[in-house]
Parts: C-alpha cells; structure tokens; sequence
C-alpha cells in the first residue's frame, strides 16, 4: 500500500493524490461511502459499483462486531466476500460509536465497557481487541481506537482523554506488528489526532501522532457540534503539522460545503452518513443547492432530480415523481433520494480533482461553494 502526491494547488492547501491499495487504487480528495453494518442503507452493491461508482466503502468496527460477529465475517473471507465488494474497505474502530453510546457506557485505561444497544449485553472493547476484530473485517485500512470527546468539553477533559488516545494508539501499534492479516491482502493503521477545539491540544496530538509513523493520519472529533468555522481552524492547523507525503483523513464529514472547505484546507478522504440519511428524509443535494422533495412547489415539476444529469435517474424519474413517493410513504423515494445523493457526492469528489489537475480549484470552490449551501 503506498499513497501518491500528485499535485498541489498554488492557491489553497488542497492535494490530488492516488491511494495504493492490494484491492484498487483511489483518487483523491476521496468522499467514502458509509456501510455501517457491511451495506449501505437502501443501496445495494451492484448500484454502487456501477451507478454511483462508489471508489471506496467504510464499515464499522463496532457493529459488525455485534451484527454479524466475527466469526461469520472470517467464514465469509472478511467484509469483502460477505459484502461482494472489490474495492477498498477503511474500518472505523468503533471509538465513535462508543462515543455516541455515552449513556450505557464507560471509559477507563484498559478500554471501555459498553453495552450493547441491541439486547442490553455487556461487551469491552480494548485498543488491542479493536485491532483484532479490524483483523476480521479485513478492511485495507484499520483505524486506531480513540476516544472522541464530546462538545463542548473542558481544556482539561480533553487533554486527559487526547493522552489517553495517543496511548491507545501505541497499543494498536504493537497489537498491529504483533498479528497479520487473516485474508492475503495488506492492511495499514492510520492514527487519530484528537484535541477538541484547542489549538494547543490539536497540535501536541498532530505532532504526537505524526511521530509515531502510521501509514496515514486522521483527525477525529469534528463535526460533533462545533460551530462549523471552529472545524476548519482545526483541520487546517492539524493539516500544516501532518506529514505531506501521507494521506489525511477528515472523520464524519459531511456537508458538500465542508467537504470543499476541508479539502482547500489539505484534507484527502471524508466520510459520512448525510447523502444517503438525508436522502431517506427527503432531502436531494445538487450543484445548485439542496431540495426538499416533500415540498409543494415540486408537484408539477417535471425536471430531471439533477440538471447535470449525473445518472440514469435523471432521465427516469423527475422531481414531481419523486415527490409523489415521499408523500405516499413509498420505500423507493429514499432509495432514489439516496444512490442520487452518493452520486452527486462523487461527482463533486470528481470536479474538486478535475480543477485540481488543471489548476483551478480555487476559483471553481469559490463559484459553487455559495450554491452548495443554498436551500432551493
């Protein structure tokens, strides 16, 4: 696995690049389509192979640990045979979700105990076991346990928890060198940066971790809540103390518009769940702004759902439709909503490129940036 820097834009930060890995390669700036239980929501792999031409998925740690469980994932020859999925896999470690289940949860050195949203169960995970069941998935890219404070917090919470990461990643460290991989294909760690919104936290943990050598870095906690010029101090302080020659990853983002902020600022992948979550809710996201396809002024609007034709469904299916199947309760309104959300998010993902290589990054973010946040 290795990652190549292919350019650098003059005017911003931003970066095209090529992620190397034993199961294809992945241009970038990146936006990886999230399949939390090993499927994305309404989605299924032959769309997203050949309709949204997804480059990359993520799974996650946690979940499939609960649901299917490793031992059916290892029978399956890992989330690549059980899902039939060619491409590349990054698997979050599940330190996000143990966030999120701050209500039944706790935290101490040794890892966290949780239980389980599912029937109750009492379950631990250790940096060392997160590594383990990574194993199992056999994502090419594991991910570092965390913790992922939340905000607003405390200077002082969140200098605890941030040494207490850089531990944790130490640990996942050795387990990493200390185990192999189940399924023939490499797999890499990326570490986590961690630090809230405090510029000197952001900095001892970029430079700590970028210390440490992984493959490819991550910054985490963001987009919990912060206000959204908070996230890109953040990314870009982080992004000026990462090594250049590896890949950077924005964790759970996010919108269109901070996609192109963050990749102006020098971040490389992304991901998150908002194009096929908003799109079961009704929400289309387009270059011209977004739409909710539940509102009365589509009724009579026979347009394509996108006026770039970005897929088939342009041509099939107009707004008025689509309304027409969000307010009769019909499934098939979120499965739309959803593959045209992930496809205009790679179309996005490919223009950012195209101006990349050309040259003119900043003026096009600069035109469409204002669109991108319009509510149409």
């Amino acid at each position: 696995m290795r990652f190549e820097l292919l350019a650098e834009d003059t005017g911003t930060s931003a970066r095209l690049g090529r992620l190397h890995t034993e199961h294809g390669a992945v241009d970038t700036p990146v936006f990886m389509t999230v399949g939390t239980l090993g499927n994305v929501k309404g989605v299924h792999t032959q769309q997203l192979m050949d309709v949204v031409d997804a480059p990359m998925l993520l799974g996650n740690t946690l979940h499939l640990y609960l649901r299917p469980g490793t031992e059916v994932l290892e029978h399956a020859g890992g989330l690549h045979g059980f899902l039939k999925w060619p491409r590349p896999i990054l698997s979050d470690s599940g330190g996000f979700q143990v966030y999120s289940l701050s209500a039944i949860r706790s935290i101490k050195e040794e890892g966290v105990k949780f239980k389980s949203h599912i029937d109750g169960s009492s379950h631990f995970f250790s940096p060392e076991f997160s590594v383990d069941v990574q194993r199992s998935i056999g994502a090419d890219i594991v991910m570092a346990f965390d913790e992922c404070t939340p905000y607003p917090c405390t200077h002082e919470y969140a200098a605890k928890s941030m040494h207490m990461t850089h531990r944790w990643l130490d640990r996942c460290l050795l387990r990493m060198e200390r185990t192999k991989a189940l399924y023939g294909h490499h797999q890499e760690l990326f570490g986590i940066v961690q630090g809230s919104v405090y510029p000197d936290l952001r900095r001892q943990s970029a430079e700590y971790v970028a210390y440490s050598n992984c493959f490819g870095n991550a910054i985490g906690g963001l987009s919990v809540g912060e206000p959204s010029e908070e996230m890109y101090a953040m990314s870009a302080l982080v992004c000026q103390i990462l090594p250049r020659h590896k890949p950077r990853y924005l964790m759970g983002v996010g919108k269109p518009e901070d996609l192109l902020e963050n990749i102006a600022r020098g971040i490389d992948m992304f991901d998150c769940v908002m194009p096929t979550r908003n799109g079961r809710n009704g929400t289309i996201f387009t270059a011209e702004g977004r739409m909710n396809m539940r509102n009365a002024k589509w009724k009579s609007d026979f347009k394509p759902l996108n006026d770039q034709r970005l897929s088939f469904l342009d041509d099939w299916y107009s707004r008025a439709y689509l309304r027409h199947l969000f307010n009769s309760g019909e499934m098939l309104g979120g499965i739309i909503a959803s593959v045209q959300n992930l496809v205009f998010y790679q179309w996005l993902m490919a223009e950012a490129r195209m101006h990349l290589a050309q040259g003119s990054f900043g003026p096009w973010m600069r035109d469409i940036l204002p669109k991108l946040k319009r509510k149409l």
